[in-house]
């Protein structure tokens, strides 16, 4: 029998790469803050995670990894509880006893891993072409400049404002519901609990308030 053949296997994978990723967006959160209060620092980091060997070839294929290992467990975690569900749904009130974002992970997540490829395509793809496949110098102040004219165009911003707002309801049920799958009952829950809501309001509206002030920062004045 596979490792992840039981349903608590899946449900501590699922946790782990959750967490894996809570941890990768905070940090990801960090750096671009600074495009904001320091546009020096964060230049200086964006040219150390694009160009030091070790995120390069190592962490960020981990980090795919990690996104692609997490969205498909979700897929499958979902279609196994669809599966084990009763047939008699009229009876059922899905607000009763649980909230919208608990209900519908599965779309939540499918809207994230959309706008994560938004994401690659602004991003990601445009650094490999610049240094794999353009002969222009490197130059490590460029970062900044970069990013902020990613955020001209009010569609795309618009776009990742909802992305980060499912992003949040998505957080807001599955960042507790990790430590949960990981045996965290005991006499901090409640404190853990309530770090993990406020981590589900603030990065997401932290994302959301870089990409509205790089945006209104741009308009003529």
């Amino acid at each position: 029998m596979g490792i992840l053949s039981s349903s608590i296997a899946r449900k501590v994978a699922m946790a782990l790469s959750g967490l894996f990723l809570v941890f990768f967006l905070a940090q990801h959160f960090t750096i671009n803050l600074t495009s904001i209060i320091a546009p020096d620092t964060f230049n200086s980091w964006s040219h150390f995670m694009g160009t030091n060997g070790l995120v390069q070839y190592l962490l960020q294929p981990v980090l795919i990894f990690g996104v692609v290992f997490h969205f498909v467990m979700g897929f499958v975690l979902e279609l196994k509880n669809r599966n084990a569900r009763a047939i008699g749904y009229q009876a059922y009130k899905g607000n009763a006893s649980s909230s919208w974002a608990s209900r519908n992970m599965i779309i939540s997540g499918v809207v994230i891993l959309a706008f994560l490829g938004l994401h690659f395509y602004d991003f990601w793809i445009p650094e490999i072409v610049h240094k794999y496949f353009e002969s222009n110098p490197e130059d490590p102040t460029r970062y900044y400049a970069e990013t902020v004219h990613k955020f001209e165009s009010p569609v795309r911003v618009g776009l990742y404002v909802f992305a980060f707002v499912l992003l949040a309801l998505h957080l807001w049920h599955g960042f507790s519901s990790a430590f949960q799958s990981m045996g965290f009952n005991n006499a901090y829950s409640k404190a853990l609990k309530g770090f993990t809501k406020l981590f589900a309001v603030i990065i997401p509206l932290g994302f959301i308030f870089i990409a509205l002030y790089h945006h209104f920062n741009q308009l003529p004045h």
